[in-house]
């Protein structure tokens, strides 16, 4: 179930002066941002904490020879994906309908690959390598959320979607959201019309509710979902520990209020807001607009951070969460720690994978915001 919430049009509003401080300070509450259709298509790249990452660059684990495996398939897979762009030739013709005795016809062979591991393995690092190692224009390649794809979708419209994607060489989906029937259908008519088209695909996905395990996915989940797609999908298995836990300290413990304003304050383009607050807030911006809701900001400092309530809460929350990681913004919080943000019987539900992976994300930028501290 993809998180959804009423959308709001308003542009985004300005800084929410906090009473007692010079001078005022950005609130994530008082943006209600407007995300334009043609900044969707050219945000579909990887995020900022991806924009250096190279297959030279990930480190395997030495205990995971699977990892040293998937660099070296992923790089051949790269290689091969040289050569005239698709949609540029009769296939576009016929694809549209303009000389239809010229059908395209599908590539042979698998025109995708499909990284299977738990999170925390590195997959994200490995999907963005593979499109910046692909010979192609960067807008020739289109890299996303599975929740980035459907809100394009929404935005354009499908076929106006197929079109904008089919003369790409490349579409990378980061999260392909199995749990999400409907959407899940969607989607995979669409990458059916792409790959017809020559489009070559790169995915990751979550798991399927009810499915248990040792904090991995499954192949079998997603190749199954997609149905007629899957001879078009190489599986490959990374194995590994989340990489964010290997070696690291543990993460810092909440700081006071007050430790937490006077950051926010001495922190140029930092945001403050009460953790409730914001939780309300995200209720009435949609989630695709979640990344534009942290435009400029360099900090997000809360308070009062306390378990979500419900769900929905929840899932909204994971994707704030994703996107403030994408963008390194540091996350430093009063209250209680981030892995008791969700009950116990969320954690071992169907989504329980989502809010795993929120944590340690959220753990992650806890850790990068203890710089932001000097001496609380």
């Amino acid at each position: 179930m993809s998180p959804s919430s009423p959308a709001s049009g308003s542009a985004a509003s300005g800084p929410t002066p906090i009473a007692g401080t010079a001078p005022a300070l950005l609130s994530l509450c008082a943006r209600e941002p407007h995300v334009p259709a043609d900044r969707l298509v050219a945000e579909m790249v990887p995020p900022p904490r991806f924009d250096s990452v190279r297959f030279s660059t990930y480190i395997p684990d030495p205990d995971q020879p699977s990892q040293i495996e998937a660099v070296r398939v992923l790089e051949n897979f790269a290689t091969g994906l040289g050569g005239e762009a698709p949609g540029t030739g009769t296939a576009k013709r016929g694809f549209f309908g303009l000389g239809r005795s010229k059908t395209p016809k599908p590539p042979a062979g698998p025109r995708g690959v499909y990284l299977d591991g738990g999170y925390g393995v590195g997959k994200t690092h490995l999907l963005a390598s593979l499109w910046h190692a692909t010979p192609a224009e960067p807008s020739r390649k289109a890299f996303g959320t599975f929740v980035e794809l459907t809100n394009l979708v929404g935005a354009l419209g499908f076929q106006q979607t197929v079109q904008t994607l089919s003369g790409h060489r490349l579409l990378c989906i980061d999260e392909f959201e199995l749990d999400d029937p409907g959407d899940t259908v969607l989607v995979s008519s669409l990458l059916a019309r792409l790959v017809e088209a020559g489009v070559a695909l790169a995915a990751t996905s979550n798991t399927l509710p009810g499915k248990l395990g040792e904090g991995r996915f499954a192949a079998a989940d997603f190749l199954r979902e997609i149905q007629g797609l899957s001879a078009h999908f190489r599986a490959l298995r990374i194995d590994g520990e989340d990489y964010r836990h290997r070696g690291l300290p543990e993460a810092p413990a909440p700081y006071s209020d007050a430790a937490v304003t006077r950051a926010a304050q001495a922190t140029e383009g930092a945001s403050l807001d009460d953790f409730p607050a914001l939780l309300d807030h995200l209720a009435r911006v949609h989630p695709s607009r979640y990344g534009a809701l942290t435009d400029g900001v360099t900090a997000v400092c809360l308070t009062g951070v306390r378990p979500v309530p419900d769900q929905s809460t929840a899932l909204r929350l994971v994707v704030l969460a994703d996107r403030l990681y994408d963008r390194e913004v540091p996350v430093l919080a009063s209250g209680l720690p981030f892995d008791r943000l969700f009950s116990e019987e969320m954690l071992k539900g169907g989504y329980r994978k989502k809010y795993f992976r929120a944590i340690s994300r959220l753990t992650a930028l806890a850790r990068d915001a203890a710089r932001l501290v000097d001496g609380d």
